[in-house]
């Protein structure tokens, strides 16, 4: 080690010497005598201390000039989960200073996740800030000092992540290749491309093995292990929306996806072992979406959780200890559509799950539209303005109560006409306090929804009644007690709390 070094670099270079999987993705490491830029787990021959820099992100070590690797592939690492901090800081942020910079930090945090959705390859740093409430000015100073990258840098180098996995993992013609990346122009792709990388997408391209490639559109996506896929697969089949969603027996998840007007069908299975990583697979209609349909599934099956620190925190409660330890791996399920979460969320009121299960794909069939797609893949789920624009009455003949139609009703007008925003990311005291608001949607219905839909790490629906029972159906006050030590993951107690229903750790 260098004693000259900080201990945060000596600490990371004990992880790089170890190849230790939990930091993989949390930095990576510039060696000056290549130029390159790789993960922690990387395969090649460990560098001398005094060869290696450090970084927080992918785009950190190309501002600073290194390459990405061709071995360790830092395209596929898994990305770094939203604070934890952001999930409930309005009811714990104090005045002063740290309340200034906590908002820098939401600011920085938002800006990121719209980023990765792909805001900045259709719209400008204008249009990012002025969504987000400041000056582009302001935006880039804070993205600059949070995350040592501009707006631009943080995109351009999610940009050619995805067109160097693209290059390598499928055979799509290169100018289809770099839409589908996000660039406006192939001439721009090809520049940029081979100026951070070091060599052009075609050599790249002719370099690749077809054993390399994958037919179809394939994407892998890494995760640090344990990851209890198992478990994931389990709760999404038991939820699945008939028509929209299918779990076959061959333990794939298959679903219709709408984004940005596309529409399409992707599948997600696990990938070949040894590799930490599912597979995702899409339909050439999602292509001009791949960065956002990657940043939702992403989100949605839970790959940047670090399963380590989750578990750390929660292993110091002695009620939660042997639940932690017999699965390592448990994550909390997103949703690729945070209206159809929502839509789900409220038919599941004071119903079973099989029932809310049903009704949703009356819903579907009712107000979305016909999906021609593969073997139990039959409709579209319908958008808020679809939900909108149709009577209270015609939602309730689904087989609802009038309250609960009309509150599904006021849902979708809120939601298409932007007053409830279900996507972008925000503090969880706020957005219960909007759903609230809302007739027919109370604190359940609003966790829930900022667990799936927002996929914040502190969600808790201390009233949810397989909590309850789990906890001995102690009372929502003394359970909301009960669970402070587990912030600011809440939202995985809650899992490990339902899992431990139907299966008693030892």
């Amino acid at each position: 080690m260098d004693a000259l070094a900080s201990p945060l670099d000596n600490a990371r270079y004990a992880a790089l010497l170890a190849r230790d999987p939990r930091f993989d993705g949390v930095f990576f490491v510039g060696v000056s005598t290549t130029g390159i830029y790789c993960r922690s787990i990387c395969p090649v021959r460990t560098p001398g201390r005094a060869r290696c820099s450090f970084y927080e992100s992918a785009a950190g070590a190309e501002r600073a000039g290194y390459r990405a690797c061709f071995r360790c592939r830092p395209e596929v690492a898994p990305g770094i989960a939203r604070p934890a901090a952001l999930a409930s800081r309005a009811s714990r942020a104090s005045p002063g200073p740290r309340a200034s910079v906590d908002a820098v930090d939401a600011l920085v945090d938002t800006a990121a996740h719209r980023i990765a959705d792909g805001a900045l390859n259709t719209g400008s740093i204008d249009d990012l800030a002025a969504e987000l409430g400041v000056s582009a000015r302001h935006l880039r100073r804070a993205m600059e000092a949070r995350l040592g990258v501009s707006p631009v840098e943080l995109a351009q180098s999610q940009r050619l992540a995805l067109a160097k996995q693209l290059l390598q993992d499928t055979a799509l013609p290169l100018t289809t290749l770099a839409y589908a990346a996000g660039f406006g122009s192939v001439r721009r792709f090809n520049a940029l491309f081979a100026a951070k990388m070091g060599r052009s997408p075609s050599s790249l391209r002719r370099g690749a093995s077809d054993t390399d490639r994958a037919p179809g559109v394939t994407l892998r996506l890494d995760y640090r292990p344990p990851y209890d896929w198992a478990r994931l697969l389990g709760f999404l089949r038991a939820r699945a929306i008939p028509g929209v969603e299918h779990v076959g027996d061959d333990g794939v998840y298959r679903r219709v996806v709408r984004i940005a007007g596309l529409v399409g069908e992707i599948a997600i299975r696990p990938g070949p072992a040894p590799q930490a990583a599912l597979r995702l697979s899409l339909s050439p209609d999602l292509l001009p979406v791949a960065m956002p349909l990657v940043a939702r599934v992403r989100r949605m099956f839970d790959l940047d959780a670090r399963p380590d620190v989750v578990a750390a925190v929660l292993r110091r409660d002695p009620e939660l200890a042997p639940m932690v330890r017999a699965r390592p791996g448990l994550r909390v399920p997103g949703a690729i559509d945070p209206f159809e979460a929502a839509v789900r969320a409220l038919l599941g009121q004071q119903v079973s799950v099989a029932a809310a299960t049903t009704l949703a794909g009356r819903f579907a069939a009712a107000f979305g539209s016909p999906y021609a797609g593969s073997p139990g893949l039959t409709a579209r789920f319908p958008t808020a303005a679809d939900v909108a624009a149709a009577s209270v009455a015609r939602i309730a003949a689904i087989g609802l109560p009038a309250a609960r139609a009309q509150a599904l009703h006021g849902l979708a007008c809120a939601v298409a006409t932007g007053a409830i925003d279900l996507a972008t990311p925000r503090d969880l005291d706020r957005f219960v306090a909007e759903l609230v608001a809302l007739p027919g949607i109370g604190p359940w219905t609003a966790h829930y929804l900022a667990m799936r839909a927002l996929h914040l790490p502190d969600a808790f629906p201390a009233g949810d009644l397989g909590v309850r029972k789990a906890l001995a159906s102690r009372s929502a006050k003394a359970i909301l007690a009960r669970a402070e030590p587990w912030r600011p993951f809440r939202a995985y107690a809650v899992l490990h709390l339902w899992t431990s229903l139907a299966e008693p750790a030892p």
